[in-house]
């Protein structure tokens, strides 16, 4: 009877520490996978970042000769395609794209006034194709704070947080925000 009781303790340790070791293989992998997806997600943001940068200077050649008083968001805008190339960390990344996002709003509400400029086909394109750029932009930001999101919260519960301060992970990824001048109307004067 002694024999069958160490048996069922043996199969009860043994289940235990396969067990054990099953959850940390399982939370293992969900944080690498998260930490991948933060960094593609990241690096799907910048490539629409530069599909944009692309774009600009054909946006600012086409609205050059139509926009005689309006020099200093052509030249702000081009500054901040400048400042975003130069950027070097996300966070400076992220500044600059803001930069450029509020210029361009302000481009386009200004073009309003311009019947000529808004009747060019090649600024038409042009502020279409940016137009879509933002819209993706906006669907890779939220997809990539989603990541950073269900990361965030899988290495500060418990007991996953065990796991992840094992393997390095204790600080929280940065959300992509938005610069607090994007959030105000853009103001256009003549």
């Amino acid at each position: 009877m002694a024999a069958g009781i160490w048996i069922v303790i043996g199969v009860v340790v043994a289940l235990f520490v396969i067990g054990f070791f099953g959850y940390f293989i399982s939370v293992y992998n969900s944080l690498v996978r998260l930490k991948n997806d933060i960094k593609k997600s990241w690096a799907n943001i910048e490539v629409m970042l530069k599909q944009r940068y692309d774009e600009l200077p054909k946006l600012i050649e086409s609205v050059k000769g139509y926009m005689k008083h309006e020099k200093q968001v052509l030249v702000d805008l081009t500054k901040a395609r400048t400042d975003f190339m130069k950027a070097k960390t996300m966070s400076e990344k992220a500044k600059a794209d803001g930069t450029m996002t509020g210029l361009l709003k302000t481009l386009f509400a200004v073009a309003e006034n311009y019947p000529n400029l808004k009747a060019n086909e090649n600024f038409i394109q042009l502020q279409n194709r940016i137009s879509s750029l933002e819209n993706e932009l906006s669907d890779r930001r939220e997809f990539y704070n989603d990541s950073v999101n269900n990361f965030n919260i899988k290495i500060q519960s418990f007991p996953d947080m065990i796991v992840a301060r094992m393997l390095g992970y204790v600080q929280p990824e940065v959300m992509f925000k938005v610069d607090e001048s994007e959030k105000q109307d853009v103001k256009v004067q003549f």
